[in-house]
């Protein structure tokens, strides 16, 4: 069988600064029912084992650990009060729910492509987002990332092309260099190049050489000595950002079982209706029908 794990809140975003923000006059639970529509098109296509992880929240156990990480400031408050509507959208669906508040999605979706990566029946697991901490998770072509914007698939093969190094180093990597979307800076003077070249040939922070002059990189690292000396003087703010960029693998999902879509629930029509797309009912049910023939 195949997984399917769905990052909700990004769904969320895309849904809104896509269709639903080109269309005037749009009701106010557009991009909620937008994700709910992607949603069922992914059943409808075939997805028997389904979970999608939402935030809950903007803020998570991460902010205690660095004051810059994300917040809700400057977010749009036509997204921000559809995460409740969301998340009881997706349950009257009836899909396997992971509303996130001390972690966040990303964790949830971590912990579930560990849940499937240990479960023999499953044969690929697909973590749909293009969030490149969730690189971490890859696993060879078993557990992979897809970018449905794009239609693009990321197996090891494609991270390792994509930022210079395996999925075990993409944590190392984004304590270097950062990840404004996240909100934590990494290194000063840092970039993906030195980065990549770096931990393509030790793999981890601890393992990196403190004297440039053991670097034993292919083409050397432009800006070495400099490089080494920051990330000597910094080396614990370093470890402080590879925490943050760390995907939780043990934050509870269920099981592969608990995943199985047996169709939507009888709140649907409801919620349905709300959201001014009704006809997303009849889809759903027409989805269920045709998986359970």
């Amino acid at each position: 069988m195949r997984v399917h794990l769905v990052d909700g809140t990004y769904e969320l975003f895309r849904q809104h600064y896509g269709q639903a923000s080109r269309h005037g006059g749009a009701p106010p639970g557009a991009a909620t029912a937008g994700v709910v529509a992607s949603t069922i098109a992914l059943l409808a296509g075939g997805a028997t084992h389904l979970g999608v992880a939402t935030d809950s929240v903007v803020q998570s156990f991460r902010n205690e650990l660095w004051a810059g990480y994300k917040t809700g400031e400057g977010l749009d408050e036509e997204i921000v009060v559809q995460f409740p509507l969301l998340d009881e959208a997706l349950a009257a669906l009836g899909v396997a729910l992971w509303p996130m508040v001390e972690f966040e999605a990303d964790d949830a979706l971590g912990s579930a492509a560990a849940v499937a990566a240990a479960d023999e029946r499953v044969e690929q697991a697909i973590i749909l987002t293009p969030d490149k901490d969730l690189g971490q998770c890859v696993s060879g072509s078993r557990v992979v990332q897809f970018d449905r914007r794009k239609n693009e698939t990321l197996d090891e093969a494609g991270v390792i092309a994509k930022f210079g190094v395996p999925p075990s180093s993409i944590a190392d990597y984004l304590a270097l260099v950062g990840d404004t979307a996240d909100g934590f800076p990494g290194l000063p003077g840092w970039g993906a190049k030195s980065a990549s070249a770096l931990l393509a040939r030790y793999g981890r922070l601890e393992d990196i050489p403190a004297a440039e002059a053991d670097w034993d990189v292919p083409g050397g690292v432009r800006g070495a000595a400099k490089l080494a000396a920051t990330l000597r003087e910094r080396f614990d703010e370093a470890l402080l950002f590879r925490k943050v960029a760390t995907i939780v693998t043990t934050v509870p999902v269920g099981s592969v079982d608990d995943w199985l879509w047996q169709g939507p629930t009888p709140a649907l029509a409801a919620v349905a209706e709300r959201l001014g797309a009704p006809e997303l009912v009849v889809r759903a049910e027409k989805a269920a029908t045709r998986r359970l023939r």
